[in-house]
């Protein structure tokens, strides 16, 4: 619904960008509150518990509400303040996530678990789509915090970023005067976190893509793997891997260095260097494709302390969540979403700084340096001299006129400020679009991520006008009515449309001139060292007793109720022997595709004890959905004693564990 947003509105009408990152309420309190919190309403969803909460069942603990909506970068700032809270306060502070959906998209509570697991967020989250606690509370924007004391009061109410800065003094103080009147109570509280048990998948939550099939390369952002992944195009097959997949800001070789949820990335014209966004390190970095290294561009790991940022050479120019780039030449464009503005990178003399938005969020056109922008979060370059981008908060698709003098421009969306949205097709400022997060050009049409609509639109540069290529309701399907979840990148190359379909874990590919869609399937990536995933999981089996000579290893796997194996990736068996017990063939490793269990490989079993081991790899997928979505891997270990009245078989048997819920 348009308009889902008036009652709310009129409280956010005072403030003029939504997520502003410096307001604050005036008042000041101690440490011990004097206004009883308002307590949650009923019949609310909760993530992250196993029951609904109230605050009455906290009494004894410190309570941190964070009200927040997540699509807005502003509120995803203060995540990292507030885990380090969490840390430093585990035993007496409990934060809860008040979500309060700005979009339509966002007030859904199957969308917000998924973002609960991006965010890797653990505490609860309770879904106030209707606004009731925003009300309760009084607030005015987001992000606020509000701290509430052991027995249930107000103790302070703040809006904007820098919240550790602003609370850990006052959580200190709480907990300190609590525990001198004995009302702390440091029991832990009972989670259930929405990741627990997830089976892994291949990618998690790809945030942007990039094709360039004249070398044979697509990198992807891997974003919740902290990665960068290089696949093949038409075979799907891994060829690198940039990012230990632990979150990190380090430079050095591709296996040691470090991404904090890298987006979107850009290409040099020789095809050696590919420039990451790094919006969680505040970065941009610089991958050399040849000597497997990464370098900081620009960035200091952390939030730039002035608003807006000031330029300055790089690398040491502070930056403030940057989240796509496009490259023009020496020229190196920057959509800096936390700031909302649009930065340049000289590549010849390394200074950096604004070439559109004053720092101020909204929808003000006019001279570059005076325009107002809403977290721009894509970039695409139209060759021409216009640089177009997906401002998301807007929900709008604007330009801007490079050059000197240069100014910006509406092509798509209302522009009636932060809240006018929806999913309307139609010309210019009569099109309705659902925060947007890529953009891509293709010579003569502009392609469009409506991310949070769930679907690809095409929009004519000339006209502005906007029409729906290919998606609709969120889930997967490909084909000729294909279906996608939260869309976030897109890149065109070689007549083809390149989609990081996000919330589906893929990369999907479409035929702009029919809207057909398929998966790509990547597969081998099991090749590359991986330190985020831990160590492979080792199945001890039941000890087996074979016969001296000639005989059969076998395999057999068995999938969860509802699972398929993915028959367009392989699976892969890698064997090892301890013991000499066990002499196996040349061919007894192997990658199959669509295998058939139990797998039997033939051996000649020698007289003695020792131990089997069988590294799997498998790719599977749900039955009624077969793009690629769940990886497995796992060694068995068999436990072998070979003598006289054995077995001629030795059976490794393996049943994946079903998902959760």
């Amino acid at each position: 619904m348009r308009w889902r947003w008036l009652a709310p509105v009129l409280a956010l009408l005072l403030v003029a960008a939504a997520c502003s990152p410096d307001s604050s309420s005036a008042e000041q309190s101690p440490f011990a509150g004097s206004t009883p919190a308002p307590e949650f309403p009923e019949d609310l969803d909760w993530l992250n518990t196993p029951r609904p909460l109230s605050l009455a069942d906290l009494r004894g603990k410190v309570v941190l509400l964070d009200f927040w909506t997540y699509g807005c970068i502003n509120c995803i700032h203060v995540i990292p303040d507030l885990k380090r809270l969490e840390a430093e306060f585990s035993e007496e502070l409990v934060v809860i996530g008040v979500h309060s959906a700005k979009f339509d998209n966002e007030g859904d509570t199957d969308n917000l678990r998924r973002i609960v697991v991006r965010y890797g967020l653990e505490h609860p989250v309770v879904n106030d789509a209707d606004f009731a606690v925003w009300r309760r509370y009084e607030v005015r924007a987001w992000p606020t915090v509000v701290l509430i004391d052991p027995a249930g009061k107000v103790v302070s109410s703040r809006a904007g970023e820098r919240v550790y800065d602003r609370f850990q003094p006052l959580v200190a103080g709480v907990v300190q005067e609590f525990e001198r009147r004995g009302l702390l109570d440091r029991t832990p509280l009972d989670l259930a976190p929405e990741a627990a048990g997830l089976p892994a998948t291949v990618l998690s939550f790809p945030g942007k893509v990039l094709a360039d099939p004249g070398r044979g390369r697509l990198f992807v952002a891997d974003t919740n793997h902290h990665r960068i992944v290089v696949a093949d195009p038409d075979s799907g097959e891994v060829l690198d891997v940039a990012g230990s997949g632990l979150p990190g800001f380090v430079d050095g070789g591709f296996a040691a260095a470090a991404f904090d949820a890298p987006q979107g990335m850009a290409l040099s014209s020789d095809g050696r260097t590919l420039y990451v966004a790094d919006p969680g390190n505040h970065a941009v970095r610089a991958l050399d494709l040849a000597a497997r290294t990464v370098s900081t561009l620009a960035g200091t790991g952390e939030q730039a302390g002035d608003y807006p940022p000031l330029p300055g050479p790089t690398p040491g120019v502070a930056l403030n969540s940057p989240w796509d780039l496009a490259l023009d030449g020496p020229r190196l464009y920057v959509a800096m979403a936390g700031s909302h503005q649009i930065w340049v990178i000289d590549l010849d003399d390394g200074v950096a700084g604004p070439a559109a938005g004053s720092g101020r969020e909204g929808v003000v056109e006019g001279p570059a340096p005076e325009a107002q922008l809403a977290q721009p979060s894509g970039l695409a370059l139209d060759g021409r001299g216009r640089l177009y981008w997906a401002d998301a908060e807007s929900s709008t698709v604007r330009y801007l006129e490079a050059g000197e003098g240069g100014s910006t421009g509406l092509l798509a969306g209302s522009g009636n400020g932060l809240f006018d949205f929806g999913d309307v097709d139609g010309v210019g400022r009569e099109a309705l679009l659902q925060h947007p997060l890529g953009v891509a050009f293709d010579g003569n049409r502009l392609f469009v991520a409506d991310t949070y609509n769930d679907k690809i639109k095409v929009i004519d540069p000339e006209t502005g006008a906007v029409s729906t290529l290919a998606g609709g309701e969120a889930g997967w399907a490909d084909g000729a009515s294909p279906r996608f979840y939260e869309p976030g990148g897109l890149h065109f190359a070689d007549g083809l449309l390149y989609v990081a379909d996000t919330n589906n874990h893929a990369v999907r590919v479409v035929d702009p001139s029919t809207g057909e869609a398929r998966t790509l399937v990547l597969f081998g990536i099991e090749r590359f060292p991986y330190s985020g995933a831990g160590e492979t999981p080792v199945l001890r089996l039941d000890p087996a007793v074979v016969a001296p000579g000639a005989g059969l290893l076998e395999v057999d796997v068995a999938l969860p109720p509802g699972y398929k194996v993915n028959d367009l990736a392989p699976f892969s068996l890698m064997w090892a022997v301890g013991g000499g017990v066990v002499g196996l063939g040349p061919d007894a490793d192997l990658s199959v595709v669509s295998p058939e269990f139990p797998i039997a490989i033939p051996v000649e079993f020698t007289s003695g004890s020792g131990v089997v081991a069988a590294g799997l790899t498998l790719y599977y997928c749900e039955t009624e959905a077969t793009q690629l979505c769940l990886v497995d891997r796992v060694r068995l270990e068999l436990p072998v004693e070979v003598r006289a009245g054995g077995s001629p078989r030795a059976l490794l048997r393996y049943a994946v564990p079903p998902p959760p819920g």
